[in-house]
């Protein structure tokens, strides 16, 4: 049986299954959207790389949403293969997390198909103040995903990558990073050993994540 999530988000296009969990141990100090890999490979919200990153943001002390881009799990609609549909859906959940907790910084993270969505989307919304890419893809010629967006990016940004990932060399990912201007204070966490889906480095991928969140939010 399919895990439900554990609300349902209104959409225009009907709802977008979602998981939302508070920080262990107090008030959340910060909140973040956290976006799961491509749909039509199985990607959905309950993805362990997603749970992992999700799980450093709260050790961090930030309150999460995961969600289900349309057409995954119980979300409806359909797949729109990032040509707008998607980020449409992260915006969407956005609202919902900036209306019930508006007066906290809001952190934007994604791995892999999610990174793509999340960067794009969280270098224009106002409303986010961090973002987070793991697993960028940036070297997949078959999908030839656009990153011209992230020379308008001015937000600090975490690129954590595993070093043998296998759609992401690391020389691709730091010249990815080389185009961003100096405003966005970009930090590269290279997780050795560790291929696109972080098999046996979970755990250094959760800890790069809490440290820099922590280190965002002033922990001292």
């Amino acid at each position: 049986m399919y895990p439900a999530g554990n609300l349902h988000i209104t959409a225009p296009h009907g709802r977008l299954e979602a998981i939302l969990k508070e920080p262990r141990g107090g008030a959340a100090r910060a909140a973040a959207l956290v976006l799961h890999p491509h749909p039509l490979h199985g990607g959905t919200m309950h993805n362990k790389v997603v749970f992992r990153t999700a799980r450093g943001l709260e050790d961090a002390g930030a309150a999460t949403l995961r969600i289900n881009f349309r057409g995954v799990g119980h979300s409806t609609s359909e797949h729109t293969g990032a040509r707008g549909g998607e980020q449409e859906d992260a915006r969407i959940a956005l609202d919902y997390l900036t209306e019930k907790y508006p007066s906290l910084p809001v952190f934007l993270a994604g791995f892999s198909f999610g990174a793509r969505v999340g960067l794009e989307v969280g270098t224009r919304d106002e409303r986010v103040s961090y973002l987070v890419g793991v697993g960028t893809p940036v070297s997949i010629p078959e999908r030839d995903y656009d990153f011209s967006f992230i020379e308008e990016c001015r937000k600090p940004l975490l690129l954590v990558h595993g070093e043998r990932d296998e759609f992401g060399s690391v020389p691709d990912l730091r010249a990815l990073a080389a185009r961003l201007p100096p405003e966005a204070r970009v930090q590269i966490r290279i997780i050795p050993g560790a291929g696109h889906f972080f098999d046996q480095q979970l755990e250094d991928l959760r800890r790069a994540v809490a440290d820099w969140a922590g280190e965002m939010l002033g922990n001292p």
